[in-house]
């Protein structure tokens, strides 16, 4: 669709790499779950270059929220009409951003609206401890020592106002995080 309108298009394996080329102009992101918030937070950490426009299933207010918060510049619902795809497109890569109207009111609400805010690299350790993950894999794959994951795990669970491991699952449960 987006190339029947004159968009050059690639699917690359690395998106985070790709955005680094200085051709690349936009990041359709399509957020099914934790591997691309990951490539979301990978891409703001490495201050990416274009704009990315996040495709979300049925898109929640506060899912919409946690997207721009996490780096992207427009949040279009995975079913939107073609024409809506093509207009958030263009818009984006002309400066831009296109937000569902309720996304744009929590964002005017400020950050009364979502205290909670957690940053999904830490959302996606939550996703993977409801999984079962232990905290020394957990530790291995985000590249910290056992140690300082259970550090950054307790200051997590600290923020979140909850006591421990379960609560903190339960409360991002609650939330529509995982």
């Amino acid at each position: 669709m987006l190339a029947a309108a004159g968009h050059h298009t690639e699917t690359p394996a690395d998106v985070v790499e790709w955005a680094a080329r200085p051709t690349s102009d936009l990041v359709l992101l399509t957020i099914a779950g934790a591997p691309q918030w990951r490539v979301l937070a990978r891409m703001r950490e490495a201050r990416s270059k274009p704009p990315v426009v996040a495709v979300m299933d049925a898109a929640s207010p506060r899912e919409g929220l946690r997207a721009v918060r996490a780096g992207a510049r427009s949040v279009v619902s995975r079913d939107a009409a073609p024409a809506s795809l093509r207009l958030a497109v263009e818009a984006t890569i002309s400066g831009q951003s296109v937000l569902p109207a309720a996304v744009a009111g929590l964002l005017a609400a400020g950050p009364a609206a979502d205290p909670e805010t957690v940053p999904p690299d830490r959302i996606g350790w939550l996703s993977q401890l409801a999984a079962g993950a232990t905290v020394a894999r957990l530790a291995t794959e985000a590249g910290y020592s056992e140690r300082a994951m259970f550090r950054l795990l307790t200051r997590l669970y600290r923020e979140m106002g909850v006591n421990n491991r379960i609560e903190a699952i339960m409360r991002a449960r609650d939330r529509g995080w995982i």
